[in-house]
């Protein structure tokens, strides 16, 4: 009787037994590939699907006609401070008349600071008002709510200082030059605060996601 052992490797010529079959009916993935869940709920990415934000509203024709007149302001306001240096004279005269009628022995060297004073603060000023003219007309070129807000009431401390010049004596043409930045400030709001600039103001105010 023969004691040979099919389960003995010793038996088989030394080899082990094959290695038991993969389960299942995957089949094999190349080497250094691993396997790829698909997609949860079986959709795909779908490119560009992100969010654009709307485009910006163009600038209505009023905006345009204020932004216009705001530059005009500025330019008058430059005009005004040559006006005045072409009225030295006159401002002179004005000024010793005044200074005369409250004290008749005032010197000429005091007449002469207080014409100096009054002609630095005069150029200051119209710099100063050149400058919030161009400042106020870009910031509202772009859209900027709070611009509109600043130059109203620019405007409305304008209007009341220009009231308040009628009581006291100026040159004929600083009078005419008060007017007519009056008039370009009043035309400036009268389109800022129409209907479609409103609807720009919010349009370019509006957050942007």
């Amino acid at each position: 009787m023969s004691n040979y052992d099919p389960n003995n490797p010793q038996e088989q010529g030394g080899m082990p037994p094959p290695p038991p079959p993969a389960y299942g009916n995957q089949g094999a993935y190349p080497q250094g590939q691993a396997p790829v869940p698909p997609a949860y709920g079986g959709m795909n990415a779908m490119p560009g699907s992100g969010y654009t934000p709307p485009a910006p509203m163009a600038r209505p024709s009023a905006m345009d006609t204020a932004v216009k007149l705001m530059q005009a302001g500025g330019v008058l306001s430059i005009l005004s401070l040559l006006a005045t240096f072409l009225m030295m004279d006159t401002l002179r005269d004005e000024v010793t008349k005044q200074m005369k009628e409250n004290d008749a022995g005032v010197s000429q060297s005091t007449i002469d600071a207080a014409v100096n004073v009054g002609l630095g603060v005069g150029i200051l000023f119209g710099l100063l008002g050149a400058g919030l003219w161009f400042w106020m007309a870009s910031a509202n070129g772009k859209g900027k709510s709070w611009a509109r807000i600043v130059a109203t009431v620019f405007f409305v401390i304008s209007l009341l200082s220009f009231l308040f010049s009628f009581s006291q004596t100026q040159p004929l043409i600083s009078r005419v030059l008060s007017v007519l930045s009056i008039l370009i400030g009043a035309a400036a709001m009268a389109m800022m605060w129409k209907k479609e600039s409103s609807a720009y103001y919010n349009s370019m105010s509006a957050p942007k996601y």
